[in-house]
């Protein structure tokens, strides 16, 4: 009996007992199709498609890698010198100068290469959590709805700007989550690169660009940003839950793309010269790309 278990067991590695999804992708559709077939289509029933949509993402990944693990595990040694390669290359993104202020990016020569799903982690991470600019983005958009006084309910002072701040940061984390994984999906770049080119305008386009188009694993090829506007419309529906009022969540989810639109443009154009404006300041401690 006990070698009849342990039979079982061996049949059943921990990654398919973790996540026992054969098609994640078609489990979501299926459940996409149930929410828009049903009579009452709530903010819950929302916030459960988007959760679900999260652990497909997650499941995607999990089960690549578990494939991936299958295939390499004979020729695991003989690997080992492009394995610790790798491991150098992820730590130059690590130390890169501004990302403290900017969160991962890539520098203008690379390297463009697919990120593993360990990697992709430390930079969901690193880019939600662990970034000066991910907090001023927030505290400026905050003050900008302190300003206009929205939502009114939650009048002024310190006690009304905390709650805009803490709203504003909460749709980020969301759009951030439900982004990663479905970038981890699709298996699309979720860094942001610096522009190559030279002079302002070039730089300036690129950056507006990168705001709709992002790489697929080739890391050479373009495609729309599916993942990142698909987050913003999810943090948008979400944020109808705790918002004071009544509140549509598709308008609100039509609000947060918009915004994304926008605000994600001169993000990405504020990440594109930021390096530019920290060599002003120190040049030993952030040396422009190439010099």
């Amino acid at each position: 009996m006990d070698e009849a278990r342990r039979n079982r067991a061996d049949s059943n590695p921990p990654d398919q007992i973790i996540c026992d999804l054969h098609d994640p992708i078609l489990l979501f559709m299926t459940s996409y199709k149930a929410v828009l077939t049903t009579s009452e289509i709530s903010p819950k029933r929302i916030a459960g498609l988007l959760i679900l949509l999260f652990a497909a993402g997650c499941c995607v990944g999990q089960e690549s890698k578990s494939a991936a693990d299958d295939e390499q595990g004979t020729v695991r040694q003989s690997q080992q010198n492009t394995e610790q390669k790798d491991t150098s290359e992820l730590h130059k993104l690590e130390v890169l100068p501004a990302e403290w202020l900017i969160g991962p990016y890539i520098p203008p020569k690379g390297p463009f290469r697919p990120l593993t799903l360990g990697e992709r982690r430390d930079a969901y991470f690193r880019q939600t959590y662990l970034n000066a600019g991910a907090y001023a983005a927030r505290l400026f958009t905050a003050g900008i709805d302190q300003a206009r006084g929205v939502p009114s309910q939650w009048g002024g002072g310190a006690a009304g700007y905390g709650q805009r701040f803490g709203s504003r940061y909460g749709q980020f984390v969301i759009s951030n989550t439900l982004q990663a994984a479905g970038n981890a999906a699709l298996g699309y770049e979720p860094r942001y690169d610096l522009c190559s080119c030279k002079g302002l305008w070039p730089r300036t386009k690129h950056a507006i660009v990168r705001n709709f188009v992002t790489y697929n694993s080739t890391e050479r090829e373009r495609r729309p940003q599916f993942a990142l506007y698909a987050g913003a419309m999810g943090a948008g529906v979400i944020s109808s839950v705790w918002l004071p009022g009544h509140r549509n969540p598709w308008k609100e989810g039509g609000y947060s793309v918009l915004s994304q639109a926008g605000y994600g443009s001169a993000i990405n154009w504020a990440s594109e010269f930021a390096l530019d404006i920290l060599h002003k300041i120190d040049r030993k401690r952030y040396p422009l790309p190439g010099k």
